[in-house]
């Protein structure tokens, strides 16, 4: 839940940024220092490379920087948001969602681990869960013990399960042979199982971008590892 001051300072984030460049920073008002929200000087910040947004992220966390801040908003609050209409949410809860994941990355960013996820996998994680307890609160106030959903998988065979970890640990070192943006397509596709059109709408890329990345990275790794291991 967003509170009432949360609310005003992320709105104007979301609305009233257009130009990377800024003049006077929109932070810079009673209501956001009211927030707890430290001062910093000004400067031209951007998130639109992953190494950008990962120096960013290390600023919000070490030093809560609001410039920092303001730039990652200012890139990824539009993307969740465009990324939630895709998964078929209304306009207004898309906005309300787009926020709070912002506020949450605020919240959060000293639990952010860049060996583990980039800014944006991290990103948008947060914002498919926020989505999630939305939807359940929403749509499932109670659970139903017959819904198939809730049916546990029946377990793996032992000889499957060694097969899947063993194909799933060669893939992962070559892996180390992709380009960073092969590697992160290939992870997201593979070990996280998400679909081209979500991958896309998380790393802002064409849909065509996607695909061609993956069919560039399995083809290396089919030549590493042999026709039989994809």
């Amino acid at each position: 839940m967003i509170h009432c001051g949360d609310r005003g300072v992320l709105h104007s984030m979301m609305y009233g940024l257009h130009s990377p460049v800024r003049r006077r920073s929109v932070l810079h008002n009673p209501a956001i220092v009211a927030a707890g929200v430290p001062t910093v000087t000004e400067r031209i910040l951007s998130a639109e490379t992953p190494e950008d947004a990962t120096h960013l992220m290390t600023q919000i966390a070490a030093n809560q920087d609001r410039d920092a801040f303001e730039a990652l908003f200012r890139h990824y609050a539009p993307r969740v948001k465009a990324y939630m209409l895709k998964l078929g949410t209304d306009g207004a809860l898309a906005d309300e969602l787009a926020q709070e994941t912002l506020l949450m990355v605020w919240r959060k960013a000293v639990q952010f681990d860049r060996a583990k996820a980039s800014p944006s996998t991290w990103i948008f994680t947060i914002a498919r869960n926020l989505r999630i307890d939305v939807f359940r609160k929403n749509n499932r106030p109670e659970l139903d013990p017959n819904d198939p959903a809730l049916v546990p998988e029946a377990e793996e065979p032992a000889d499957e399960q060694m097969d899947r970890v063993q194909r799933a640990r060669l893939i992962r070192a070559a892996m180390q042979s992709l380009t960073e943006e092969q590697a992160e397509v290939i992870r997201l596709s593979f070990f996280e199982d998400k679909s081209h059109s979500v991958i896309a709408g998380e790393l802002d890329l064409p849909l065509g971008t996607v695909k061609s990345r993956l069919r560039l990275a399995f083809g290396r790794i089919r030549k590493e590892l042999g026709e039989d291991v994809l």
